[in-house]
C-alpha cells in the first residue's frame, strides 16, 4: 500500500522512488512512500496565498475556537489510531501520550488563545510608549501573521504529538502549515491528517502533508517563511545552513537530540520520597518510547555516597520491566521505529562500552522485530570520562555519575554542553536555587521535585 501526500487540495501518490516502510515489531513491509512528482513550488505557494488568506481573515479567538473543534473531533476518533501506533514499536502508554497528548495541545493553545489574546486580527503588545514630552508622538508595538508558511519537518518517534503542537501555535498565529513528518512513521501522521481533512473544520490550503522526502522544498522558500526542525543535531545544522535560508534569513527553529540530566539532590537518602520518585523517573524515561525521545534522561547525577543505592534501586525496577508486543497484557517497553535505529543505537552502545562499565544490561532474546534491551552503565570518574557527555545512544540507554558536592554535580551537568531538559529531586530550597541559577542557563528548562 503507497501512502499519499495532501497537497493542492488532493491526495496525490508519488510517482516512483519509493521507500519501502516496515512494521517495526514484526519486521514485515507495511506501507511504501515517496514523494517524486511533486511541485514543491506550487505547495508553498498554495499554502500562502489559499490557507494563509483564510487564515488571516479570522480573529486569535476564531482560529481558537477551531482548534477546540478540531480537538473534539480528533478525540472521538483517537482509537483508529492505537493500532498504527502500535507498528511503530509504540506500547498503549507510549502511544497515548503521543495520539491524546497530541490531541490535548490542541485544546491547550485553543484556551491560551482566547484567554491571553484579543478577538482581533492584530495583537497590540504592550502600551503605548511616550516619545515625546507634551505626548503628540506615541508608539505602539503590535503583532500581525507573517505572510508565508511553516514547513515542519518532523521526527520519527512521536508523529502525532510532534506534529500536532506545531500546528496549533501556527494556525493560531495565523500561518498555514505544510508538514514534512519522518518517513518511518508517516503512515501514523498521513491518518490522522486524513482525519483532520475529513472534518472540514480547517480553511483550504491552511494544511498540507508530504510524505517522502522533502525534495528542493527549501530551495523555494521566502523571507515570511518559518522552518521548523525536530530530529538529529547533524542533519539540523546542515538544513539551517541551506543556501536560501541564509540568502532570505528564513526563520528557522532547531529542536535537536541532547544529553538531558537528572541531579538526585544531596540531602535525598534512600529512604527519602524523592529517592523513589527519581528511581521511578529514570527507569520511566529509559522505557518510555523505549528511550526514543528527545527529553529523555541521559545521564543519571547522583551523590557518590549512595551511588549503590540508586545503581541497585535502578536495576531492581528494570528487571521487572516487560519488553514485547506492543498491545500485550503487561508490556511496558516496546521497540525501536525501525531496524536501522537498532544497529545506530547498538554501535553507540558499542563506543560507551570501550569507555566505562555496565551496571546492567537486559538480557531477553527477540525473534522479530526492532527491539533493544535497556542498558545501564555507571561512569565513576565523570570529569574524566568525556564520552557519556558526547554519545547519545537514542534508545533505552543511561548513565549514572556520581559527584561529591552539589558543585560538582552542576558543572557535571554542565559538561553536556547544554540540553532540552534537565530535572533536580531535593527537599533543599538552597540546593534548588543554586541548580536553577548556575546551570539554567544550560537548559531549555529545570524541572524540581
Amino acid at each position: 500500500m503507497k501512502l499519499k501526500s495532501y497537497v493542492l487540495g488532493n491526495w496525490i501518490e508519488g510517482t516512483g522512488n519509493f521507500q519501502n516502510l516496515y512494521n517495526a515489531v514484526t519486521g514485515e513491509k507495511i506501507y511504501e512512500i515517496s514523494s517524486e512528482g511533486l511541485d514543491f513550488n506550487k505547495i508553498l505557494d498554495y499554502a500562502r496565498n489559499v490557507g494563509g488568506n483564510a487564515l488571516r481573515e479570522m480573529t486569535f479567538h476564531q482560529r481558537g475556537r477551531m482548534l477546540k473543534s478540531l480537538a473534539q473531533y480528533l478525540m472521538k476518533r483517537k482509537d483508529e489510531l492505537y493500532p498504527l501506533s502500535f507498528m511503530t514499536g509504540a506500547t498503549k502508554i507510549d502511544s497515548w501520550i503521543d495520539i491524546e497528548g497530541g490531541i490535548s495541545t490542541l485544546f491547550v493553545f485553543s484556551s491560551k488563545s482566547r484567554r491571553e489574546l484579543p478577538d482581533e486580527k492584530i495583537w497590540t503588545e504592550g502600551k503605548p510608549e511616550i516619545l515625546s514630552k507634551d505626548g503628540s508622538f506615541v508608539g505602539q508595538h503590535v503583532l500581525v501573521p507573517l505572510q508565508g508558511t511553516a514547513v515542519h519537518i518532523n521526527a520519527y518517534n512521536f508523529p502525532i504529538w510532534g506534529m500536532l503542537e506545531k500546528i496549533a501555535p501556527t494556525l493560531i498565529a495565523g500561518m498555514p502549515a505544510v508538514v514534512k513528518p519522518s518517513p518511518i512513521s508517516a503512515y501514523l501522521a498521513e491518518k490522522m491528517v486524513h482525519q483532520i481533512i475529513e472534518s472540514k473544520i480547517l480553511p483550504e490550503g491552511s494544511l498540507q502533508l508530504i510524505c517522502g522526502e522533502p525534495g528542493n522544498l527549501l530551495d523555494h522558500l521566502t523571507s515570511q517563511d518559518v522552518v521548523t526542525f525536530t530530529g538529529s543535531a547533524a542533519t539540523g545544522q546542515k538544513l539551517k545552513s541551506h543556501p536560501v535560508i541564509i540568502k532570505n534569513s528564513v526563520r528557522f527553529n532547531l529542536e535537536a537530540d541532547s544529553l538531558n540530566c537528572s541531579i538526585l539532590g544531596p540531602d535525598v537518602t534512600p529512604d527519602m520520597p524523592e529517592f523513589n520518585l527519581f528511581i521511578k523517573e529514570v527507569v520511566n524515561e529509559m522505557t518510555v518510547k523505549a528511550g526514543q525521545k528527545c527529553t529523555a534522561i541521559r545521564r543519571t547525577i547522583v551523590p557518590n555516597e549512595i551511588k549503590e543505592n540508586v545503581i541497585e534501586a535502578i536495576k531492581a525496577r528494570l528487571e521487572k520491566v516487560k519488553i514485547g508486543v506492543p498491545g500485550k497484557e503487561g508490556v511496558r517497553m516496546g521497540s525501536l521505529a525501525d531496524d536501522r535505529y537498532v544497529e545506530l543505537v547498538n554501535a553507540k552502545i558499542a563506543e560507551l562500552k570501550k569507555t566505562m562499565p555496565v551496571a546492567y544490561e537486559g538480557d531477553a532474546v527477540f525473534e522479530s522485530g526492532s527491539f533493544v534491551n535497556p542498558v545501564l552503565f555507571r561512569c565513576d570518574n565523570p570529569f574524566e570520562t568525556k564520552e557519556p557527555h558526547e554519545i547519545e545512544a537514542f534508545g533505552p540507554v543511561n548513565t549514572v555519575m556520581p559527584y561529591n558536592t552539589l558543585d560538582d554535580a552542576i558543572e557535571i551537568a554542565k559538561l553536556g554542553q547544554g540540553s532540552l531538559v534537565a530535572s533536580l529531586f531535593t527537599a533543599d530550597n538552597k540546593a534548588a536555587k543554586e541548580v536553577v541559577l548556575k546551570a539554567g542557563a544550560y537548559h531549555g528548562r529545570i524541572m524540581i521535585i
